[in-house]
C-alpha cells in the first residue's frame, strides 16, 4: 500500500491522527499503525478512508496516481 498517501490526505484535509482516528471509532495508537505502514490496513478502513476523501480504494492502495472515486453504476 502507498502509505504515504494515508499521511498526505490527512495533512491536505488539515486533519489529525486523532481526529481520523475517531472517525475510524479507533484509538489514534492504532491509526498511526496504519499510516506508518506499521500495520497492515484493513480493507474497511480503507473502504471508509476512499469515502472520507472521496477518493478510490485503488488510489490508497497504489494502483493508480487518478484520485476520483470510480462512478456509481
Amino acid at each position: 500500500m502507498e502509505i504515504r498517501r494515508l499521511r498526505d490526505l490527512r495533512e491536505d484535509h488539515d486533519k489529525s491522527q486523532k481526529a481520523i482516528a475517531e472517525y475510524l471509532n479507533m484509538h489514534r495508537s492504532v491509526y498511526r499503525r496504519y499510516e506508518s505502514g506499521e500495520r497492515e490496513t484493513p480493507a474497511w478502513v480503507l473502504d471508509k478512508l476512499a469515502d472520507y476523501y472521496h477518493v478510490s480504494t485503488d488510489y490508497l492502495l497504489g494502483r493508480t496516481d487518478r484520485p476520483e472515486p470510480y462512478p456509481v453504476k
